[in-house]
């Protein structure tokens, strides 16, 4: 039997005392990041439309209300299609929902509603049954699988506790066929080991912390020298069974942050469809919220929170080069392990069209990881609210950085987390 101790990225349920029962007309009204984000605003200059996202999880159920029409089951490669379009926990289909909900009858309204979900079932905790064990993907198989469709974004909201060398060269992979790579860093900032998590902690993957809704980034979030960005995670709208019968409320988690993330990227994607994987990552850490210098990235937010609006409202932005990849420097002061022999994509790839998002700059760089980056003390006051967003969500963002040391090695074990 096939067996990997991957964790789902889980929005919190049992220990956080839902209230389930809720009626879906509520449900958009609990989404309190939308209005910060201009959503509404960002949906006349673009919706996601022409962009496909592959959420690999733990299935995404095509017939709720919010995603009619909004799941292509069919473009899941056979080799993986097991169980695709049935979630064993409802956890990949809340992740679907946060990214392309259309809304519909009062559902969840996803950041990106013009967007399209390609779902991957893999194989996670919540999955019983030594068959379906047998039969549902592996993480790297879905990474892989993925990477040789047409879907431009590869959203993962679940983490493994260890080096996964496997997973690893499946994000190389997908990284040299143009895909942009988004994972919850996790959810093991209470614990006081605040090690990250793969795919998250992979080269070539924007690692996504959570934030809440006062401006600070949450206390779960794991925190380390692999956070990029920081996005909405906390007060969420969500399935905690995979019975689908209503929503749970105040669901928490870096899963939802990766969700959003991942939406926010179809945004901008969808807007300037020309653009690679490289300029769409250099647009969010460009026009990221932050109150600190740019090339100095924090352990808890990274470049700052993700403001896609700021990029859709120049329709001059300037994305930079487009086969550069604006994280290698980050990846190796920060001591990501980076794959330098990546596949080259052929050219009769659907997704031949896409840029390597493999750097030009660390095409030597040394194999084994470099170690971990000084720790530093973040600015958590939060600005006025007279900014342009009419939020000090956007700008400012805190919590007391925390020092992450994780040695170099393909043996190298982190401890168990949940990436939600």
């Amino acid at each position: 039997m096939r067996a990997v101790s991957a964790v789902v990225g889980a929005l919190a349920v049992a220990s956080v005392g839902f209230a389930p029962h809720a009626m879906a007309s509520d449900v958009q009204s609990e989404q309190w990041y939308l209005q910060p984000m201009q959503a509404e605003q960002m949906w006349k200059d673009s919706t996601g439309k022409g962009v496909k996202v592959a959420v690999i999880d733990t299935g995404v159920n095509p017939h709720t209300d919010a995603l009619e029409g909004q799941v292509l089951v069919d473009d899941v490669p056979e080799a993986v299609a097991y169980g695709a379009a049935d979630d064993y926990t409802g956890h990949g289909t809340s992740m679907a929902e946060l990214i392309a909900g259309t809304g519909a009858d009062g559902g969840i309204k996803g950041l990106a509603p013009g967007a399209k979900i390609v779902p991957y079932r893999i194989h996670l905790k919540g999955l019983t049954g030594v068959e379906e064990k047998k039969k549902t993907a592996l993480p790297a198989e879905a990474i892989r699988a993925a990477a040789d469709t047409d879907a431009k974004i590869i959203s993962m909201s679940f983490s493994l506790p260890y080096l996964d060398q496997e997973v690893e060269e499946a994000v190389a992979y997908a990284a040299s066929r143009g895909k942009m790579l988004i994972a919850g860093v996790g959810n093991d900032g209470t614990t006081g080991e605040d090690n990250i998590g793969y795919p998250a902690a992979a080269p070539y993957v924007l690692g996504i912390s959570s934030m809440n809704k006062d401006n600070k980034i949450s206390e779960f979030s794991s925190r380390g020298n692999y956070v990029d960005l920081a996005a909405p995670g906390e007060g969420m709208p969500g399935y905690c069974r995979p019975s689908f019968e209503s929503y749970c409320h105040d669901m928490k988690g870096t899963s939802a942050s990766t969700a959003i993330a991942s939406a926010a990227a179809a945004l901008i994607w969808s807007a300037h469809p020309d653009w690679t994987a490289n300029q769409v990552t250099r647009a969010l850490i460009d026009t990221a919220g932050r109150k600190w210098p740019k090339d100095d990235p924090t352990q808890n937010a990274g470049y700052g929170t993700i403001r896609p609006r700021v990029v859709l409202a120049n329709p001059n932005y300037d994305a930079g080069a487009p086969y550069s990849d604006p994280l290698a420097k980050w990846n190796q002061e920060k001591g990501k392990k980076l794959v330098t022999e990546i596949p080259p994509a052929s050219a009769a790839s659907p997704s031949a069209t896409g840029s390597s998002q493999a750097p030009e700059a660390s095409s030597g760089a040394d194999k084994a990881a470099a170690g971990s980056k000084p720790d530093k003390t973040e600015n958590v006051a939060a600005e006025s609210s007279s900014n342009d967003d009419n939020s000090t969500l956007w700008i400012a963002l805190g919590a007391a950085a925390a020092v992450v040391v994780i040695g170099g090695g393909a043996f190298v074990v982190l401890r168990s987390r949940r990436a939600t």
